[in-house]
């Protein structure tokens, strides 16, 4: 369990206070127990430490002492990050990252020991704790390990288990999936206003009907085509409307979309494979 457990985070962004949130709300932890570190703006610090009562982090070397150390800072400072306190990381210690695009393989080449790792994908939806979080288990991980992980991340939301190698299409589906919905949203949106609605009015439509189809579709368990000719009555102005968004090509679009980005963590995750190899020193094993 992790109530008993010093939490260390590197980063200070919104997806680290969405899970510093989350586990407070739920008891998780004590707030005394998340230790918290980011690279310059130390006002972003003090303003978590009054906002939820965490401990803001000067000395690096506190970092021994934490029994889960979570990586939330952007993918292209972990070098910066992690170099300075690997001398104070040991084989006790759990290692979660929350960073999109850098394998576990590549964090252990940097920490240069190795530690029990596991990778997550949270989206933004942490926020309000309704994130689907996928997780994957890396080497060196016990059961207790896995329970910590789960048990942190169910904190913001639901979780899933997939392997590494499937976490760039997660990162294209559920990681990038709320900005898809955000631009439906927009677009549905204008369209009531253009047809006479307030914006107001349109909003609330909109979402509540978005709201209502995910509800149909957890609830009924019904697949989506099935609910969909369901209520596409011959002639009605239902099948004018798919039949125009087939004609524009919608499902290709947002099929060809979920594929571009993982196709841009694919290349994100090569380049960050191509620094290890130019300038990593192979992964010690052996006993110190």
């Amino acid at each position: 369990m992790v109530q008993q457990k010093k939490i260390g985070m590197i980063g200070a962004g919104s997806m680290a206070e969405a899970l510093i949130q989350g586990l407070v709300k739920e008891g998780k932890v004590s707030p005394r127990q998340i230790h918290v570190t980011n690279r310059s703006r130390k006002e972003r610090l003090k303003e978590l430490s009054d906002r939820y009562g965490i401990e803001p982090v000067t000395d690096k070397s506190v970092f021994k002492n934490m029994d889960i150390l979570i990586l939330a800072m952007k993918p292209k400072d972990a070098a910066e990050a992690l170099f300075p306190i690997k001398a104070y990381l040991h084989r006790e210690q759990l290692v979660i990252s929350m960073m999109a695009g850098i394998s576990m393989d590549y964090i252990l080449q940097l920490i240069g020991s190795p530690l029990p790792i596991i990778r997550t994908m949270p989206n933004t939806s942490s926020a309000i704790g309704l994130s689907v979080t996928a997780i994957a288990v890396g080497p060196h991980c016990n059961q207790e390990s896995v329970e910590d992980a789960e048990e942190i991340f169910k904190a913001i939301g639901s979780v899933t288990w997939v392997k590494e190698d499937e976490l760039d299409a997660v990162t294209a589906l559920s990681g990038s999936g709320p900005a898809y919905i955000y631009y439906l949203v927009e677009a549905m949106e204008q369209a009531g206003i253009e047809i006479g609605l307030s914006p107001q009015i349109s909003r609330d439509l909109t979402l509540k009907t978005l709201l209502g189809a995910a509800h149909m579709l957890i609830e009924t368990g019904e697949e989506p085509s099935i609910l969909r000719t369901k209520i596409m009555s011959p002639g009605g102005t239902t099948v004018a409307g798919i039949q125009f968004l087939n004609q524009s090509k919608f499902q290709e679009a947002v099929k060809g979309a979920v594929h571009s980005a993982w196709k841009r963590s694919l290349e994100i995750r090569n380049s960050f494979e191509k620094k290890k190899e130019e300038f990593l020193p192979p992964l010690q094993t052996q006993s110190k």
